[in-house]
């Protein structure tokens, strides 16, 4: 017979306590929201839904949202507890654009974890257009698609590389984003916008009318001021993950985080915490599950991006030695910001019935941000 010595069966018994605890604030089940079927954030959250439940036995549902609203409005009202969001993410924490209305204004969000992939977040056409530079945009046929400020602001700032406005071309208005990819396979619109690992734009890619990418060359400094005033969330990237994007053949463009694992402030630190443990340790196992899934590698989070992290990741990512000092003192400015948000909020509250409100908003709203030393961005 065989014996186990005591030094080893307490080392199994404190790694075991350790995995239980770590394990121990995570629910046995849990709900996010995502973009719709088949896009890279329904995809990404999927796969991670697979290891939570192979390491963590936890169930995670995931609800597709057609748009921006429909992503966050369930996270509001406590019926999620996370959204896999986009760059609304940011739209909603300044009160801006869908944001700005009475029954929204900011709202005090905070990051768990993100994805910075190697795609980029572009604009495609057909193929068969010929098209090779955005400039040939004007006059033509674009999307809007209804709620969704991410969609919308983005396309108009890459418009704007080349100084193209919404006055300059024939918007077509669409329900939600995978209609807005069926409409370019239709021959409905000209362009649409994308991660460029998207799901539905393979079906484009797979379409007689084929898939391209404009480029958005980084040396064009007047371009990238024109990007800059209308989308400050966008860097420059060259990208090499997406369809008909590889190595071999890299877009040169602009790009930000997604998805953006978020939740509110009030969510419960050590929940946060222990999901943003499980998501980082067990990253091998889904890092494949999608094209953009490398982005949620412990070293491609942005610490310092324009949205603040909950105290519960925080937390996390200082015990592994990932989280600065400097990371700290610009996520309190960051906290600071929304601060004096909520402050400019209380200011109109009591306005909301008014039929400028939106614009009473605005001007208050850069009015506090000024004052207290913040761009505003919108005004």
């Amino acid at each position: 017979m065989r014996y186990v010595s005591a030094a080893k069966v307490l080392l199994f018994g404190a790694t075991l306590l350790a995995t239980l605890a770590a394990c121990a604030e995570l629910p046995r089940a849990m709900a996010w929201t995502a973009y719709n079927l088949g896009t890279t954030g329904y995809n990404q959250s999927v796969a991670i839904g697979k290891m939570l439940k192979d390491t963590r036995r936890v169930t995670l549902r995931v609800i597709p949202g057609k748009n921006d609203v429909s992503r966050l409005l369930p996270l509001v009202r406590g019926r999620v507890q996370f959204t896999a969001n986009g760059v609304a993410t940011y739209f909603a924490q300044e009160g801006v654009f869908q944001f700005a209305a009475p029954k929204w204004g900011p709202v005090p969000l905070r990051l768990v974890m993100m994805s910075n992939g190697l795609t980029n977040q572009a604009v495609a056409v057909t193929a068969e257009s010929g098209m090779t530079s955005l400039a040939e945009l004007r006059g033509k046929r674009i999307p809007w698609v209804r709620g969704a400020p991410a969609v919308n602001v983005s396309m108009e700032a890459l418009l704007a590389c080349h100084g193209i406005t919404w006055n300059d071309v024939k918007r077509v208005d669409f329900p939600g984003y995978n209609a807005m990819w069926n409409g370019i396979v239709d021959g409905q619109i000209d362009a649409a916008y994308a991660t460029t690992v998207s799901g539905p734009t393979r079906k484009l890619e797979a379409s007689p009318r084929g898939i391209a990418w404009p480029a958005m060359p980084h040396s064009d400094n007047g371009c990238w001021a024109r990007v800059h005033a209308i989308a400050p969330y966008f860097a420059q990237h060259v990208a090499v993950r997406g369809t008909g994007i590889s190595d071999a053949a890299p877009h040169e463009g602009g790009t930000y985080p997604y998805p953006l694992l978020t939740t509110l402030a009030t969510t419960d630190k050590a929940l946060v915490g222990a999901l943003a443990r499980a998501i980082d340790e067990g990253y091998p196992r889904f890092r494949d599950a999608d094209p953009g899934a490398i982005g949620w590698a412990r070293d491609r989070q942005l610490f310092d991006w324009v949205v603040p992290w909950h105290a519960g990741a925080v937390d996390y990512f200082r015990s592994v030695g990932a989280w600065t000092d400097a990371h700290d003192a610009h996520n309190k400015r960051l906290i600071a910001r929304q601060a004096v948000l909520a402050d400019a909020w209380e200011r109109v509250a009591d306005q909301q019935s008014a039929d400028d409100f939106e614009a009473r908003w605005m001007a208050v709203r850069a009015e506090k941000l000024t004052a207290a030393g913040f761009d505003p961005v919108w005004r």
